[in-house]
């Protein structure tokens, strides 16, 4: 979009929930064109935005302000601004706001620096000493080092490299900046496949040389090698000169998942998540829009990089709730991957050993590829599992560990190997009352009670934060040593194994372990050094961890997750527990997984003992299609939340009111939230159901433009697809 005169306007499209771009002048002697990012004035700010696509128009320059400053950065292209618009539409999320995940690293809209170096000239010193020798070999091959760098190289102190510049032997040379990763090589070390790797692997290279869209499922057990395979579509997509995105759901598993790319290909990706240090960030960011970075692997908002050239996405553990977003724009990366890929033209794999219903269904019905990897590598077997009926065999007094598992942990020991007792609850208790008046710790602004977590002293809500010191005496009555835990969390479970096993290495492994992302991956790292014999973890155990030495698997309690209304409850129950237990005897030793339960008989408990994944999911497909659910109908959730409870229920009534009339979509409710204050705010719901075919966003907006105006405290969110229901 040049311009001379008269002045042009563009739209811009800046971080912020407007329904639409604003128009700016494009000052004479500027260049900007859709994909520029650019500096504005908003209000009293400057803020970054994007150019946005829509025809230039001539107007007043006295009528808008002026763009202050275009980055010299690669424009943002047209297919991820058609995926904004996309995601926009498709949320009813302000396009600010998707466009705001992409402008994350603001300090990566300007070159990076290039580096001060040095290169050799071909004057010689006026005399030669060992130390200069050795400097004057290593940069003999012309090219230029810096300063500090060179005088390691050479095993010298930097004066020595200070004197030979001096004496006009080196002279400066800018040094462009360094790539956070180096090149991966496709060809580097190509794995040796089984059978059924390489018949999944031959099936995604043949997708990957179309580079047409695509998604192929891979469907594996639990150790069958599927990053192997889809390591093979990576290749081809390299070999084709295409960027690649791996989508991983949990942090954790970062540093194992790098350690194996690494060996396949020569150079670990670059890493993308909220622990990466800002200035990582930044390059990362910088470089994946030049193009310097061809391998990218991150949690879901790396689906927002500018990628210049990408080719190819994979998403692993596709069935992870981890992967839905609920803040601010409600979106669920899988299915925007596959939408990214639609709109690129390019292939996208989901993998997975519980694969979603969804995808199942997408597969059967033809709009997915499946391939099946049934057996684990080098003909592992997959772990015998086992229900221990509570009923028949409860644990001991105060105790919450079967008998029939404490015996089986004593005889892993006994061999060497290691357990794992898997229990979905953080802290070490999820209530605290007072065994006098009953009083019990809730928090001040949730409807929740407060976590004990003893290995800190703090009582805490894992809602919203709040957090206080556990106290000697109940605030309510005064009495003195009278407060009990109720129920068992992680730190609970672990004092009872050292009550059984004071001898043995025993590890916590949860989410909130103080010390972070560090200290996660170190304890990870030591657990698959087998440098401890029991772990007790949350369900971060459970998200494709290779433990080479552990055998049994014991899930504390296994009924915890079907005790909800989630419409998903089964499966994710399912899928969580059939991970948990593959985490045993991926290295071919003979595995046990322990299921504690009080329905040894509830479809989910008799799928995985038996093994028979396949009749799970076909009853669970007819149960939703018989129900209209999701994939054979459409949810949208409507969260109204306020100050107060009247202002939250009466604005949710007027907006039920305002719904269209329509034969194929309903409304419920509102109805208070199962979690009905949250951070202070009081909250209702409003669930709206339709048919496969329904046009949902259509009716929603027809539904909140009818509805009342935000006034006061009052907050509508909006989740087309919701994951939960709390």
């Amino acid at each position: 979009m040049k311009q001379d005169s008269p002045l042009l306007a563009v739209p811009v499209l800046v971080p912020m929930p407007a329904e639409r771009p604003y128009t700016y002048a494009v000052p004479a002697g500027m260049h900007v064109e859709p994909g520029s990012i650019v500096r504005v004035p908003l209000g009293p700010r400057q803020v970054a935005g994007i150019v946005w696509d829509s025809a230039c128009e001539t107007v007043d320059a006295k009528k808008l302000r002026p763009i202050e400053q275009v980055f010299d950065c690669p424009p943002i292209g047209k297919e991820m601004r058609r995926f904004v618009d996309w995601i926009a539409a498709y949320t009813l999320s302000p396009p600010g706001m998707v466009a705001r995940m992409i402008l994350r690293a603001p300090e990566a809209f300007d070159p990076e620096p290039w580096i001060e170096g040095l290169v050799r000239t071909d004057s010689e010193p006026d005399r030669m000493t060992g130390a200069r020798a050795r400097v004057l070999e290593m940069a003999s091959d012309g090219l230029a080092w810096t300063r500090s760098g060179l005088a390691h190289a050479a095993g010298v102190s930097s004066t020595v490299i200070d004197g030979l510049k001096a004496q006009g032997v080196f002279e400066t040379a800018m040094i462009p900046p360094r790539p956070v990763v180096a090149a991966p090589d496709p060809s580097f070390a190509a794995t040796v496949l089984t059978g059924d790797q390489e018949k999944a692997a031959a099936s995604l290279r043949e997708s990957g040389a179309k580079g047409a869209f695509g998604v192929t499922l891979i469907d594996g057990v639990t150790g069958s090698g599927k990053t192997e395979v889809y390591f093979e579509a990576v290749a081809a997509a390299l070999e084709k000169g295409r960027q690649v995105l791996i989508l991983l759901p949990e942090i954790a598993l970062t540093q194992a998942f790098l350690e194996r790319f690494q060996d396949r290909f020569g150079a670990k990706p670059a890493e993308w998540h909220s622990d990466l240090a800002p200035r990582m960030r930044e390059k990362v960011w910088r470089q994946v829009a030049e193009g310097g970075v061809r391998v990218v692997a991150g949690a879901r908002s790396a689906l927002f990089l500018p990628f210049r050239e990408l080719g190819l996405i994979v998403v692993d553990e596709e069935h992870d709730p981890a992967y839905k977003q609920e803040d601010r724009v409600f979106y669920n990366a899988r299915d925007m991957a596959v939408v990214r890929a639609h709109i690129g033209d390019f292939p996208v794999v989901l993998a997975s050993a519980t694969p979603s219903v969804e995808s199942r269904v997408n597969a059967s019905q033809g709009r997915y590829a499946r391939v099946a990897l049934p057996a684990r590598f080098a003909e592992a077997a997959l772990p015998d599992i086992k229900a221990i009926d509570m009923r028949r065999a409860p644990p001991a007094r105060g105790g919450f560990l079967s008998p029939v598992l404490v015996g089986h942990i004593s005889e892993t020991l006994a061999r060497g190997e290691q357990s794992l007792l898997f229990l979905n609850r953080r802290g070490y208790a999820p209530l605290t009352l007072c065994r006098v008046c009953g009083h019990r710790f809730q928090c001040p602004d949730c409807s929740a009670w407060l976590v004990e977590h003893r290995f800190r002293g703090q009582l805490v809500c894992h809602h919203c934060g709040h957090n206080e010191k556990r106290p000697e005496a109940c605030p309510e009555c005064g009495a003195l040593d009278h407060l009990v835990a109720c129920g068992p969390g992680v730190e609970r479970i672990a004092e009872e194994v050292v009550g059984h096993f004071p001898d043995a290495r025993t590890i916590v492994l949860s989410s909130d372990i103080m010390g972070g992302v560090k200290r996660l991956r170190l304890e990870l790292e030591a657990i698959a050094k087998g440098e401890a014999e029991i772990v007790i973890g949350t369900q971060l155990v459970a998200k494709g961890h290779n433990f080479p030495n552990m055998t049994l698997v014991g899930v504390v309690d296994a009924d915890l997750g079907l005790a909800n209304g989630d419409p998903r409850a089964a499966e994710r129950t399912f899928q969580l527990l059939s991970q948990v237990t593959g985490r045993a005897g991926r290295t071919g030793k003979k595995s046990l997984g322990l299921l504690q339960t009080f329905q040894p008989d509830h479809p989910v408990m008799r799928a995985i003992v038996s093994g028979d994944s396949e009749a799970f999911y076909e009853r669970e497909i007819v149960e939703r299609e018989k129900a209209g659910l999701p994939p054979f109908g459409r949810l949208a959730g409507i969260i109204v939340s306020a100050a107060t409870r009247a202002e939250a229920e009466a604005h949710a009534r007027q907006l039920r009111r305002a719904a269209p009339a329509a034969s194929d979509i309903h409304v419920l409710g509102p109805a208070e939230a199962p979690l009905a204050l949250i951070g202070g705010r009081h909250r209702f719901r409003l669930l709206v159901q339709g048919g496969r075919r329904s046009d949902m966003q259509v009716f929603l907006r027809a539904m909140l433009a009818g509805g009342p105006k935000l006034r006061g405290s009052v907050r509508v969110q909006v989740d087309i697809d919701p994951q939960s229901f709390l």
